[in-house]
């Protein structure tokens, strides 16, 4: 497995495959491109079929329009490549209109690009882990007396400690300006923005209900600033942005934990993204929405267990049970647009989290099915989950019609 840091990425919304990793692509074609050509870029399957609504082109386009390269965008949502459901095509024209070269490349989730055949992608960041299954971490910290955090700490270099101090800062950032901004959000939907509110109520509630409105009102608020294409932090995507950094919030306001703890909560859900990752798909064009709210809401459990003092066990029986709970869940985002239905999913998925923490506290971490189990039954959950409820916004809650 690669560093936790490619798992928190800063960067602007709406969507990690959408828009982060398309960008980046372009970016690395227009470093390739001779003077005085144009550009082509077809884009493939769910790229295609929701990037209007992820703001896909406007993020592609805008990456040549700075430099003066004249680009256009070819649409083709029923062309599938073989590879990842995600994919771009990439042409350098000439002034006669001539194909010089071409350009494959797929963004795969969390702002990751792959190739079939290595072309331009730089050359690949080193694995920093040996073990690549939860079930063999946890026996290797249990011999060893370690934390999960400490096993991170002893895979990752010097740079892990103040990478995680600038996530933390990032994710804050975007709660706070979230909980600030009122208005409506961008797109067809004229969805309003709800953080604010959700705030002002929670605040005049008793204490039990006030903590579960304080979290939902910071997962909107992250949500929201997402959908708006402001910068968040992708935990793991950017779709499911809002999950890990309520909860964190949450606990650190209400339970007054230092920074130093929150950064090695987020060390320990890096870790379990990562697991995922390495063993599944954290795409929602993948394997749905269970690869991203599904691994955030699993990443959130395992971080409050950690916070709250749980055993090694215990927190991988939280990230089983946060994962668990959200297998087959389809992604079908209405108009394509990162908010209809996922600010929500990320609101209640913030409070499945503490509630699976509370859960696994209540045991002594033993139980039967693994979170490695968990994770393959979600692979192949999502291999078999039809194309048009995996980000492609052709079934599901995406075909309704909004009065």
């Amino acid at each position: 497995m690669k560093s936790i840091k490619e798992i928190y990425k800063i960067g602007h919304g709406p969507s990690s495959s959408h828009t982060m990793g398309p960008t980046k692509a372009a970016d690395i074609f227009l470093s390739q491109l001779p003077e005085h050509c144009s550009v082509n870029i077809t884009l493939y399957g769910s790229l295609a079929a929701t990037g209007r609504g992820h703001l896909t082109d406007k993020a592609l386009l805008s990456v040549f329009r700075e430099a003066g390269v004249e680009a256009s965008i070819i649409w083709k949502p029923d062309t599938f490549l073989p590879f990842h459901p995600n994919g771009m095509k990439f042409q350098a024209l000439d002034g006669a209109g001539n194909e010089r070269f071409a350009w494959i490349v797929f963004s795969i989730g969390g702002g990751f690009l792959r190739e079939e055949e290595p072309k331009y992608l730089s050359q690949e960041s080193p694995h920093l882990y040996e073990l690549t299954h939860l079930t063999d971490i946890m026996h290797h910290c249990e011999k060893r007396g370690y934390s999960f955090w400490e096993y991170v700490e002893q895979a990752e270099d010097d740079g892990l400690w103040p990478y995680l101090a600038e996530v933390w800062t990032n994710m804050k950032d975007a709660i706070q300006r979230g909980l600030a901004a009122e208005g409506v959000l961008p797109g067809p939907l004229h969805l309003r923005r709800k953080a604010a509110t959700f705030y002002i109520k929670a605040k005049g509630l008793k204490p039990s209900l006030e903590s579960q409105g304080l979290t939902f009102a910071y997962a909107l608020a992250a949500s929201e600033e997402n959908a708006a294409g402001h910068v968040i932090v992708t935990a793991p995507t950017c779709g499911s942005c809002g999950v890990l950094p309520a909860v964190l919030y949450h606990l650190q306001q209400s339970r007054g934990f230092a920074d130093e703890r929150i950064l090695r909560a987020l060390a320990t859900a890096g870790l379990i993204a990562n697991v995922v990752k390495e063993n599944a798909s954290i795409s929602g064009a993948e394997v749905g929405c269970q690869g991203e709210v599904g691994v955030a809401c699993a990443m959130a459990s395992a971080a409050s267990s950690q916070l709250f003092g749980g055993s090694i066990r215990q927190i991988e029986y939280a990230a089983e049970m946060g994962l668990e709970h959200h297998l087959g869940m389809t992604c079908d985002p209405v108009c394509g647009l990162v908010q209809i239905p996922c600010i929500e999913r990320n609101a209640y998925a913030a409070l499945r989290a503490l509630d699976a923490n509370l859960y696994s506290s209540f045991t002594d971490g033993q139980h039967s099915v693994s979170f490695d189990r968990v994770v393959a039954v979600m692979k192949q959950t999502g291999h078999d989950l039809p194309s048009l409820y995996k980000e492609t916004s052709q079934g599901g809650l995406a075909k309704i019609t909004l009065e």
